[in-house]
């Protein structure tokens, strides 16, 4: 049997990856590994595998220019189609106003020839890099353009920008030439890369992980394979003068939640002095949450805002100036909605610009605190409150008891915790924006700064263009090609009163989107879908209510479970409010629901 020549794949989004393995599948000649990363992430992937005998590696775009300059391995570019960037541009005519097109020359040369054969007056941009790609964004936000059609290195520039984005996506036709191209390429001679990639391997010992430095700080071996290489060499070069000062240096750090064990060593070559590193991994985790407090980094932060619908749909828009002048002060800051509104989102956007940034970001989730959790934070040493020059987030503090409300108050007052980080805490409301009693009370204590999030009911006239925005985003990671919803769909989906809001918005765009298989969402499937949320909210907890005339002459029990269905409702599900306004324990509350 013949050796199977094997590809590396390098795909700018998961949609591709998912695409490249289908169609592997139907080539019984080749062998194909891929992963996920653009740009620079891409190439560290492919250094990363250098040493796995691959004969070809296969890219898109500015990733592909960038994987040549680091290896002599033949690279395969999947070319973009005309109709892949046709598809593209007719996404974006959904979202109703001008917009431009963003990209590297192999985009901007069809979409060029588009335009003249469709007669489209559309602003056309050809950049090389990402610094490029930020300039032209830049200006085009300046300039009231806030729709850009473009490949992924641009998309990535336009959504931290604020600017809605269309990513153009490969179609089967383009992935599928460039296998074929793969497989011509690698009949070259590859005898020699593959032994020198033997002698690398010889090399590696046992689980240790080894790193060269020269004597200018730059690597020059790295038998790495961990996703956290960038920071560990960036880690290893602060630690080189202490190995070449000693000849040897050892220490321990934490990388990427775990423990390594690191060794250093100066060896001398041709009168120049390296420094190698050795690395052994610790085999026990190290732990990122306890009883309901979890803590994250920025880089982590802005993945999870990335994901929020804030995020892929722009939703953000109106509250954006506000959140990033709050960003900047140093108040505490309380974030009032109603259910379903990603409050924790809106969070990690303050955050993420303020100050304190580079520092951890702790959230305390008063719906999820253990009693071993809220002992840690009131009486540990090592309690988030006792440490200074962080954020803490504290959600849904509605959630609290009143007096666990009262004794964090005063913990926070006696402790100067406001003055020493920055604390931001989220509370529920009702739905007529009414911030209850337990947010009110820190409100004023701590002269909390406000931000109200305006349910998805006051936004309706803005639902076309956001469901656009969100299918656009659900085409990249679903591997889609829909273009819109249908009017009467549309008209359906504006008619509908959305309870839970973006959360539930969200569910039900994500739902419509696996199950449709036609280019448009149709009216029989929004039908279908919003009488299956109406039932199901309607069988909630939340959904039970008093009768307008109670009968008394019942028994006792049966009259209390009445009132705690009416209260339920009155505060929209939430068990910890609907105990404390009666008196009772959550123990007892769900008693009583059990026995409904």
């Amino acid at each position: 049997m013949e050796d199977k020549i094997r590809i590396l794949g390098i795909a700018p989004y998961e949609a591709m990856r998912s695409a490249m393995l289908r169609l592997a599948r139907g080539h019984e000649e080749l062998e194909l590994d891929v992963y996920v990363g653009d740009l620079q992430q891409g190439a560290e992937i492919v250094r990363q595998h250098l040493d796995a005998y691959y004969d070809a590696i296969i890219s898109r775009g500015g990733t592909a220019e960038l994987i040549e300059q680091i290896t002599d391995i033949p690279v395969v570019e999947i070319a973009l189609s005309v109709y892949d960037i046709l598809r593209a541009m007719k996404m974006a005519e959904n979202y109703g106003k001008p917009y431009a097109i963003v990209g590297f020359p192999s985009i901007t040369e069809s979409a060029h020839f588009l335009c003249d054969l469709l007669r489209y007056t559309i602003d056309i941009f050809t950049i090389h890099n990402g610094e490029e790609a930020e300039r032209v964004l830049e200006k085009l936000k300046q300039d009231g353009c806030f729709m850009a059609v473009c490949d992924m290195v641009s998309y990535t520039k336009a959504r931290e920008l604020g600017i809605h984005a269309v990513l153009i996506t490969s179609g089967v036709e383009s992935i599928e030439n460039a296998f074929n191209r793969a497989v011509k390429v690698s009949a070259g001679c590859t005898k020699l890369h593959h032994e020198n990639l033997f002698l690398k391997n010889v090399l590696r010992n046992g689980e240790e992980r080894t790193i060269v430095l020269d004597e200018n700080g730059e690597v020059c071996l790295s038998l790495w394979n961990q996703k956290d290489e960038a920071h560990m060499i960036e880690l290893l070069r602060k630690e080189r003068g202490r190995v070449l000062d000693a000849d040897s240096h050892k220490m321990f750090r934490n990388v990427g939640g775990s423990l390594y064990s690191i060794t250093g060593r100066v060896i001398p070559y041709k009168g120049k002095r390296y420094t190698a590193f050795y690395c052994i991994e610790s085999k026990i985790p190290i732990a990122k949450g306890k009883y309901g407090i979890r803590f994250c980094d920025k880089k982590e932060a802005l993945e999870l805002l990335a994901d929020s619908f804030y995020s892929m749909t722009g939703e953000m828009g109106g509250l954006k100036d506000s959140i990033e002048k709050i960003s900047q002060s140093p108040f505490p800051v309380m974030i009032i909605g109603e259910r379903g509104m990603e409050k924790e989102q809106i969070a990690r956007a303050v955050y993420s610009k303020s100050p304190l940034q580079a520092n951890p970001l702790i959230t305390i989730d008063c719906g999820q605190l253990t009693d071993k959790g809220w002992n840690y934070l009131m009486n540990h040493y090592n309690s988030p409150l006792n440490d200074s020059d962080n954020t803490i987030c504290i959600r849904s503090l509605d959630a609290l008891s009143e007096e666990r409300g009262l004794q964090l108050l005063s913990a926070i007052v006696d402790m100067n915790v406001h003055k020493r980080n920055r604390l931001i805490f989220s509370c529920g409301s009702t739905r007529d924006a009414v911030l209850p009693p337990e947010g009110q009370r820190f409100v004023k204590r701590l002269s909390c700064l406000t931000i109200c999030l305006p349910p998805l009911r006051e936004r309706i006239h803005d639902l076309p263009a956001l469901a656009g925005l969100y299918l656009a985003n659900l085409n990249v990671s679903l591997g889609k090609q829909l273009i819109g919803v249908e009017p009467k769909a549309m008209e359906m989906l504006q008619s509908y009163e959305w309870p839970q809001n973006y959360t539930q918005f969200k569910r039900v765009m994500n739902e419509l989107a696996v199950l449709t298989d036609t280019p448009y969402i149709t009216g029989n499937s929004v039908a279908a879908l919003l009488d299956k949320e109406r039932s199901f909210i309607s069988a909630g907890p939340e959904a039970a209510a008093l009768p307008a005339a109670m009968d008394l002459h019942r028994p006792l029990e049966d009259i209390n479970r009445d009132i705690i269905k009416k209260a339920l409702a009155d505060n929209q599900g939430n068990q910890s409010v609907t105990a404390k306004q009666l008196g009772i324990s959550r123990t007892t509350l769900w008693r009583y629901l059990k026995q409904a």
